[in-house]
């Protein structure tokens, strides 16, 4: 089966070159039949990384450890569900999964095109077979995901347990699903320079794919800040990691994107602009997948670094941006905008501005991030940077942004005159005022960015409110019908516009909820023996008692702790550091079970108001002198048993060393329940955050006003919006909202 994977990775390299040329061939000659047969070859690549995956998966499902990495990332002992999502664990298996993803993204976007844009669509073609050639060509050359062992070890290493969670089951692949369809648009762009058709049309074929591409790097962001929250121990969900921000950039410029678009649709303007921002977009979505395969920065997320990818990326980096640079350059003279900003009041001022924010957003994160490569190259020393760094520029930016996204939806497009103004403002800005005063009475006037992002958070929802219901009001006045119809009556008919009001609101209460639980946090470490307690916030945290799990997979080292208020008990947390045996000998025959890889289960009691967290880090000093014994021990009964067994035929060799194996789990069952029948103090890491649950909250809520943007229109409204287009209406009222999430 693995020369089966390799062949198909060949041949899918092969068909990728001749699409590219196909395409170029026949956009240059005019021959509509070698067009078709570019297009084709995205589908045959499809189906071949689609076979190839699959036997990926086998091997895994299957334990077979002659599998490179199956042996490195999985074994007997890892769940089902876990052997599956290891194949995107490992360097290898993630790069096949960028070629599938990005064929079956290609074809999708090619098979609904394929009568529309015709001179842009082949260069495009070729662009989207361009990645996949570098890509189908690094797996071959560099990362193959096939390569095999003649003497495959009897047990693999295991996956990393720091992955074995829910949300890694689908977080790489929403984040390759991202960065993919952020492809196709700049292909899109691309083909659109070339061909000189740099109007509307190419937006209004890939602008789905920039949503559903935005709405993916969203959903993988939120469910790798989760991850982090209830896995990695440090009690937060955001740490600034490379990787992190390598998902978070594109996002943001394609947040700009969506935004900006709309006013190319509506009036013709920022042509150069939206050029710019898709082809640095799609550079940053290849930059992301760079910095998680190069290992060049510091990151818990990122592969070990490999200097011949590392190479390899620049090189197609670069290629990106001088590409795209001398495209711009070239067609300058045909990308005038074809109307002017006629007022500062206007919409497109405050989505022009919203955009000057947010590629603000993304040039202070990408200098923070990258400046510890930035200091090495002038100074000859890395210097670190952590979160702090951060906060100065990115706080005052975002509160920014979230102020911009609730004026947006409430100013008219062109213009607007400074008594609609008042009367639009009115009510969010009471809003605004009276969670501000209502704030700065109950909790003083400390943390006054976090009691502004509060007060700009609920102008947000107000001023979206009040949208829909003025617009539920006219639908009612019109038609007659109930409030609760005529409401969904309304975002169907302007799902795109209504969808994108949600989004908005989703992203102040998520904002809401990142305020509240970085500024009023309360943490502190507590050392405790079982009947201890420590107090956090008005809280009594009791350590009941230790728990302890010893199994052929895992040890597991718990506490209980009971948490009360008062004479009130709120709840029982349950939390464990959980330890993995290491296949690495020179740690001994007892000491490789305490020494692997580990991993901590938090608890955790999660409210609208709060959450209650916690974490234990037992030390194993106590134990150490007895696994030391065991090792000395368990080496010598090894030894003395060890050449008898090698006389016997290999089928009872397992069968003759299981008594020995028995002793020792017996061993160090024992040794572990001596954790608990002579517990010790063991430290603990309690966190009480306020609104945590509103950023999960505000995460949903953009989600789902992405789907309802992103939801087909009927043809019948369809055909009515574009009636009323051409039919004309007032300037100041559009008939139809272009899409996007505005």
């Amino acid at each position: 089966m693995a020369l089966i994977g390799r062949a198909l990775l060949i041949l899918g390299l092969l068909v990728s070159i001749y699409g590219v040329g196909a395409s170029l061939y026949g956009a240059r000659t005019g021959r509509r039949e070698w067009v078709a047969s570019g297009r084709r070859a995205v589908y045959a690549l499809a189906g071949l990384m689609a076979i190839a995956f699959a036997i990926l998966e086998w091997a895994f499902l299957n334990n077979k450890f002659s599998f490179n990495i199956v042996a490195s990332g999985s074994s007997t002992t890892t769940p089902t569900i876990y052997k599956a999502a290891a194949v995107w664990a490992t360097q290898q298996g993630s790069l096949l999964l960028w070629v599938l993803l990005l064929s079956l993204w290609s074809s999708l976007i090619l098979f609904l095109s394929r009568r529309k844009v015709r001179e842009i669509a082949p260069y495009a073609t070729a662009v989207l077979l361009g990645f996949s050639t570098f890509f189908t060509a690094l797996m071959i050359l560099a990362a193959n995901p096939f390569r095999t062992s003649a003497s495959p070890p009897a047990e693999g290493a295991g996956l990393d347990p720091l992955l074995r969670h829910a949300t890694m089951m689908i977080h790489p692949p929403m984040l390759y699903s991202g960065y993919t369809m952020l492809t196709i648009p700049f292909a899109f762009a691309v083909g659109a320079l070339i061909t000189g058709r740099t109007g509307a049309e190419w937006i209004q074929v890939t602008r789905r794919f920039a949503l559903a591409a935005w709405l993916c790097l969203g959903v993988g962001i939120m469910l790798g800040a989760r991850w982090s929250y209830t896995e990695l121990g440090w009690g937060g969900y955001w740490a600034w990691d490379p990787v992190e921000n390598a998902a978070l950039m594109p996002w943001l410029l394609a947040t700009a994107f969506l935004h900006s678009i709309m006013i190319q649709e509506k009036r013709g303007m920022l042509k150069r602009w939206n050029l710019s921002l898709i082809l640095g977009t799609g550079t940053m979505a290849i930059v992301g997948t760079f910095l998680v395969r190069s290992g060049i920065l510091s990151s818990i997320h990122a592969f070990v670094s490999d200097p011949a990818l590392n190479i390899s990326f620049v090189a197609l980096i670069g290629t990106m941006l001088i590409g795209s640079v001398g495209l711009m350059i070239w067609r300058r003279d045909g990308l005038r905008s074809e109307a002017r900003l006629d007022s500062l009041l206007s919409r497109e001022a405050v989505f022009l501005l919203q955009n000057l924010v947010l590629v603000a957003l993304a040039l202070v994160i990408f200098w923070v991030t990258f400046f510890p490569l930035i200091s090495e190259a002038i100074t000859g020393t890395q210097v670190s940077v952590g979160p702090p760094a951060f906060r100065p520029f990115v706080v005052p930016l975002a509160l920014i942004l979230v102020l911009l996204s609730g004026i947006g939806p409430i100013i008219a497009w062109r213009r607007v005159t400074l008594r609609n103004l008042r009367h639009s403002l009115a009510f969010p800005f009471a809003a605004g005022i009276s969670a501000l005063v209502v704030l700065l009475v109950v909790l003083g006037p400390s943390h006054g960015l976090a009691l502004a992002m509060f007060s700009i958070g609920s102008f947000v929802i107000a001023a979206v409110g009040q949208e829909f219901w003025r617009g539920t009001r006219a639908r009612h006045a019109m038609s007659g019908e109930r409030a609760p119809v005529a409401l969904l009556a309304l975002v169907r008919r302007n799902r795109r516009r209504y969808g994108g009001y949600v989004v908005h609101v989703g992203v102040a209460v998520a904002l809401i909820g990142v305020a509240a639980s970085t500024s009023f946090q309360h943490s502190h470490y507590a050392t405790l023996s079982p009947g201890q307690s420590s107090k956090i916030d008005g809280y009594t945290v009791r350590y009941v008692k230790p728990t302890v799990e010893a199994t052929s997979a895992k040890l597991s080292l718990g506490a209980v702790l009971s948490v009360s208020k008062g004479s009130h008990h709120v709840t029982t947390l349950d939390t464990r550091h959980e330890l993995y045996p290491s296949q690495d000998p020179s740690l001994g025959p007892i000491g490789r079970f305490f020494n692997g890889s580990d991993e901590s289960r938090v608890g955790l009691q999660s409210g609208f108001t709060r959450d209650i967290w916690t974490v234990v880090n037992p030390s194993l000093q106590p134990l150490q002198g007895l696994i030391s014994q065991g090792d000395q021990l368990f080496t010598r009964l090894e030894a003395q048993a060890m050449p008898k067994v090698a006389k016997l035929p290999p089928a009872q060799q397992q069968a003759a060393l299981a008594p020995l194996w028995q002793f020792r789990d017996r061993a160090i069952a024992e040794l572990v329940s001596r954790y608990a029948s002579h517990p010790w103090p063991v430290t603990f890491l309690l966190i009480v955050s306020p609104l945590v649950m509103w950023l999960w909250i505000g995460a949903l809520i953009v989600a789902g006003g992405a789907l309802i943007a992103l939801w087909p229109v009927p043809y019948l409204a369809r055909l009515r919006a574009r009636s009323t287009e051409y039919t004309g209406g007032p300037a100041s009222m559009p008939a139809r909202e272009p899409a996007g999430v505005a």
